[in-house]
């Protein structure tokens, strides 16, 4: 058991507290075949990170704009089963609105058909890269989720399942908890999370005031998500 206190939760969408690796995996596979890259190579690459990102980085001399907006247009279009992971609805219900956002490297129009899709509530924080200039693994994303919610990232916990994010979040300031929902655990402790738990349903709200102040406390617990804590209290 690991007791974290902290002013507010910012966490990743995708691979967090979404699905969506089926449809990421048939759209990027789809993309690098077209391309004549290696498919796992490249939905590995661009898992965490804006698709615009990994277009540049694939194709540096095409039309990057029009390129990324296909990928986007078939994104927002298969959204064939796009679930809620483990615990993450039961989480965000368990923490007050004002207590919690989102940060995904998502467009947008992406981020808003996806959440919709999982059933899962809309923040009052939703930072996507429509609202960035620098996305992961620059610091800016989950600063300026911090900054929406009233609070300095340092005082935040970010809760992340790609190493991108990862660095995102410490590069903020923030404590990061890492998931294994899509990445192995060495790669995220490399890349600085503080805590790696399997996914949601290990992280439980112990304390949440009812009018806003205050700390909340979350609980850390592997044994309940069917895998071992690892980690720094």
């Amino acid at each position: 058991m690991v007791k974290i206190a902290c002013s507010a939760v910012l966490f990743d969408m995708d691979g967090v507290l979404i699905d969506s690796t089926p449809a990421v995996a048939r759209v990027w596979t789809w993309w690098a075949i077209a391309h004549g890259f290696d498919p796992k190579e490249v939905v590995h690459a661009a898992h965490g990170r804006p698709s615009l990102t990994t277009v540049r980085e694939y194709l540096p001399n095409a039309d990057h704009l029009a390129e990324n907006r296909e990928v986007e247009r078939r994104e927002i279009e298969d959204t064939e089963g796009i679930l809620p992971l483990p615990g993450a609805k039961e989480l965000l219900q368990a923490l007050p609105r004002e207590r919690w956002a989102i940060v995904t490297s998502c467009t947008r129009p992406l981020a808003e058909v996806r959440l919709q899709a999982a059933g899962l509530p809309r923040p009052i924080a939703f930072i996507t890269s429509n609202e960035i200039k620098h996305g992961k693994p620059a610091p800016d994303p989950y600063q300026k989720a911090a900054e929406a919610l009233g609070f300095d990232a340092a005082d935040c916990v970010v809760v992340e399942d790609a190493p991108a994010g990862v660095r995102s979040g410490k590069a903020a300031g923030a404590k990061v908890i890492g998931l294994l929902t899509l990445t192995d655990g060495e790669e995220l402790r490399a890349s600085g999370a503080d805590w790696i738990v399997p996914n949601c349903a290990a992280i439980s709200v112990m304390y949440a005031s009812v009018d806003g102040t205050g700390n909340l406390a979350l609980e850390l617990n592997a044994e309940g998500a069917g895998g071992r804590l690892a980690g720094t209290p």
